[in-house]
């Protein structure tokens, strides 16, 4: 939307969470997908991409020890009510911190849809922030034919309504079956901490009840084929 209509833009901006020191934040789909299409996509076009990572990982704050409180002496391990702190401390900190090498007033293009009211109502009072989706009148919906035309949705797009970290509490239980079924190994790392956190992975749901359904509906699902196989090969194929 931006460069249609000429918006000064300088460079972009991305903020990657990780989940260690090694492992990305981002489904292995997104991660691809930025590294290998979206940012050599907007070097191509001209815009300078800086890639931001906050010096702590996801890991480091999940086993980080509580200095006061009721719970002095625990680890913070999942958050306690769904509440995430990612979003603030690991990507956004990066960010602010980067802002603070230009000392002259720079404005900051987030994208944030025309509808999307909430979300524009926080950043009224930002100063130096504009969303151009708001300033173009495109709805969120619109938003994802703009980038499928540009060649820069996200194939995470094709199996979730939304992205965001493979760890992040909030996800939906299909997001969820993805994980295990795509990614077993992560899903693996989150059961590991599952067994330390002192709160469950998600608001009253820990993951080995998560694991437990997932497991009992695949099993559903292969006694239905072995009986519908079954079916066909006894009426000779039909």
């Amino acid at each position: 939307v931006g460069r249609e209509h000429n918006e000064p833009i300088d460079g972009i901006v991305y903020s990657e969470v990780m989940f260690d020191k090694d492992i990305s934040g981002e489904l292995p789909e997104h991660r691809e997908f930025m590294y290998n299409v979206a940012i050599p996509k907007f070097e191509s076009m001209g815009y300078k991409v800086t890639v931001l990572r906050a010096e702590e990982t996801y890991v480091d704050r999940f086993f980080r020890v509580k200095q006061k409180g009721e719970r002095k002496g625990q680890i913070y391990g999942f958050p306690p009510t769904g509440m995430c702190w990612v979003n603030s401390d690991l990507k956004m900190k990066p960010i602010r911190e980067f802002w603070k090498n230009f000392p002259e007033e720079f404005t900051q293009y987030v994208g944030i849809a025309m509808n999307e009211e909430e979300r524009l109502d926080r950043i009224v009072d930002a100063g130096n922030k504009v969303s151009l989706l708001k300033k173009y009148e495109v709805v969120e919906n619109a938003t994802y034919g703009i980038c499928r035309k540009k060649g820069l949705l996200s194939p995470v797009y094709d199996f979730s309504k939304r992205n965001g970290c493979w760890f992040c509490p909030n996800q939906s239980l299909d997001q969820l079956r993805h994980l295990r079924k795509v990614h077993p190994q992560l899903w693996k790392r989150l059961m590991e901490l599952q067994e330390v956190s002192p709160h469950p992975f998600k608001v009253q749901c820990p993951m080995q009840q998560l694991e437990h359904r997932f497991y009992w509906e695949s099993q559903q699902f292969n006694m239905f084929d072995t009986y519908y196989d079954y079916n066909i090969l006894q009426k000779g194929g039909r």
